[in-house]
C-alpha cells in the first residue's frame, strides 16, 4: 500500500496532475473528458468538429474549442497524443514563467491561426496540429537536446517534428497535413519571438498585450507603479529645468 501512495500522502497520478501548470492541466483534462463523453455516447464526433457553416451560420460556437479537444476514442493512439500534448505543453508553459499569460496567448495565437487554415486543408479536428505546433516550438528552442526513437535512432531536438512526420507517413501512407500545419504556425511564432527581437531592438510583436496580461496578473504592483511615476516626474523636471550658468 505504501508503494501506491506518493511520499506526500497522495496518489502518484494525483501528484502528477497537480504539478502540471494550469493551462496544460486543464487542456489535458478536457481532452480526456471529451474522449470519455464520446466513448459513453453522451456526445458524438459530429458535434465537436470545426465547420465554418456550423459555427457562423448555425451559431454552434462551442466547435471553436471542441475541435482542439477531441483526439479520438480511447486507444493507444489517444494515449500517444495525450502524452505529447501534456509533455511539450508543460515544458513550454514552465519555461514561459510563473504567469500563464504568455503560454495562454500562444494557445490563442495557434488556435486562431489553425482555424483560419482549416478550410484550406479540409481538416475538421485541430487538436493534433495544435500539439504539433507546441512540439515544433519546443524543438527549435532546445537545439542541443538529444532524443531517441525506439532506442534505435538518436537525433537532436530540432529534428523531432520531421521524425514524427516520417513516422506518420509510414504508418498512414499519406502526407501528414496536420504536422505540416503545426510546423508552419509554430515557425511563425518561433521566428517573431526568438529570431526577430534581437534583429529589431528587442521588438516582440507576438507578445501578449497588456490587457491580456492583466487578466492573469492583475494590476501592476504598487512599488512598480510608484517607480514609474517617479521616473516620469524626474524626466519632466529635467525638461523644464533652466540651463546651468557657467
Amino acid at each position: 500500500m505504501d508503494q501506491i501512495m506518493a511520499g506526500d500522502g497522495g496518489f502518484p497520478l494525483e501528484t502528477w496532475f497537480w504539478e502540471m501548470p494550469i493551462c496544460t492541466r486543464w487542456w489535458t483534462t478536457a481532452t480526456v473528458v471529451m474522449s470519455g463523453l464520446v466513448q459513453c455516447k453522451l456526445l458524438t464526433p459530429f458535434q465537436l468538429f470545426y465547420s465554418y457553416r456550423a459555427v457562423f451560420q448555425k451559431s454552434q460556437y462551442w466547435r471553436l474549442v471542441t475541435t482542439f479537444l477531441y483526439f479520438g476514442p480511447f486507444s493507444i493512439d489517444l494515449l500517444f497524443h495525450v502524452y505529447f500534448l501534456q509533455r511539450y505543453a508543460r515544458l513550454l508553459e514552465e519555461s514561459s514563467g510563473r504567469s500563464p499569460a504568455y503560454f495562454s496567448w500562444l494557445l490563442v495565437y495557434a488556435m486562431t491561426s489553425l482555424l483560419l487554415l482549416s478550410p484550406f486543408v479540409s481538416m475538421p479536428f485541430l487538436g493534433h496540429p495544435l500539439s504539433s505546433t507546441l512540439v515544433y516550438i519546443w524543438s527549435r528552442r532546445n537545439p542541443d537536446t538529444l532524443m531517441s526513437f525506439l532506442g534505435l535512432v538518436v537525433f537532436r531536438g530540432p529534428y523531432l517534428p520531421w521524425v514524427l512526420m516520417g513516422v506518420s507517413f509510414v504508418l498512414h501512407g499519406t502526407v501528414p497535413r496536420d504536422e505540416i500545419m503545426g510546423v508552419v504556425v509554430g515557425h511563425i511564432w518561433y521566428f517573431f519571438n526568438d529570431v526577430y527581437p534581437p534583429l529589431h531592438g528587442g521588438s516582440r510583436p507576438l507578445d501578449p498585450p497588456m490587457w491580456w496580461r492583466r487578466l492573469f496578473e492583475g494590476r501592476p504592483r504598487e512599488e512598480e507603479t510608484a517607480n514609474g511615476m517617479n521616473n516620469e516626474l524626474a524626466a519632466a523636471a529635467a525638461e523644464v529645468a533652466p540651463p546651468e550658468v557657467r
